[in-house]
């Protein structure tokens, strides 16, 4: 691997672990960023079954053992502290918001961590081929929406499909579609162009998770399968308890996008 892009990792943590709290999106471009759940060994089997029948929605990258925090895709990491929002999840339910989860994660020692592919690695793909994202020139989250897709089911793990959306100009639809499929690992190529309404949205202003859309003239609204996902199923499935990241806020590998590249 490069020097520089494993320094530009660490950096990216370090400052993550000295407070920074917004979304990763743009953050250390080139490098691999990834969705984090991690729930007790109990629940591990049933949650590794959900990813590998639902892999567009839910690629893994890495997993940690139980009681583990340090990412083999990040060495020196700690996804306690590295991620620059958590959510902390009983019973199904959504219980608080945090920035550092060392605490949280002492009621659960044995908890098993899944990190999942977050599209945010293919944006500077985007980028280059001179697409715009909408989202990093509004200084906002990507909009992310809950669909009427359902998640094949797994073991106690059910729940629907979460979109991320990102406007992009329609004489660019069809490059972007070319890029992102490259990406597999990271959702791959879009899941529905147009016509929300057809995957149950209805109001593109009124996003479940992130920010409202900045949309400019001649944009199609174009959705990939998001790693917010598992977060539905948790509370579809009122898994008894659950940290993850919080939408939008990712965990910075070490890795080159090309890692995953085909």
């Amino acid at each position: 691997m490069r020097p520089d892009r494993s320094a530009a990792g660490a950096e990216a943590r370090a400052r993550i672990r000295a407070g920074f709290a917004g979304p990763t999106s743009g953050m250390a471009p080139g490098l691999v960023q990834a969705n984090l759940i991690s729930v007790p060994a109990d629940w591990a089997f049933d949650v590794l079954l959900f990813t590998q029948r639902n892999p567009k929605p839910c690629p893994v990258i890495d997993v940690l053992e139980a009681g583990q925090v340090e990412s083999a895709l990040a060495p020196g990491s700690d996804i306690r502290t590295d991620i620059p929002g958590y959510r902390v999840w009983e019973n199904g339910a959504l219980s608080t918001e945090i920035t550092d989860a060392t605490e949280a994660w002492e009621r659960h020692p044995d908890l098993v961590s899944f990190l999942i592919g977050c599209s945010f690695t293919f944006e500077s793909g985007l980028v280059e081929a001179g697409i715009p994202i909408r989202h990093q020139e509004a200084g906002r989250n990507v909009p992310m929406y809950r669909t009427s897709t359902a998640c094949t089911r797994a073991g106690r793990i059910s729940g629907d499909v979460v979109v991320s959306m990102r406007p992009i100009p329609a004489t660019q639809v069809a490059e972007a579609v070319r890029i992102t499929d490259r990406f597999p690992a990271v959702h791959g190529a879009p899941v529905h162009i147009g016509a929300p309404e057809q995957i149950g949205i209805f109001d593109l202003d009124s996003p479940e998770f992130g920010d409202p859309p900045h949309i400019t003239e001649g944009d199609l609204p174009v959705f990939w399968a998001c790693g917010v996902t598992p977060q539905a199923a948790i509370q579809a499935s009122g898994v008894p308890f659950a940290i993850t990241h919080s939408p939008g806020r990712m965990f910075i590998t070490d890795e080159p996008e090309d890692t995953y590249r085909r």
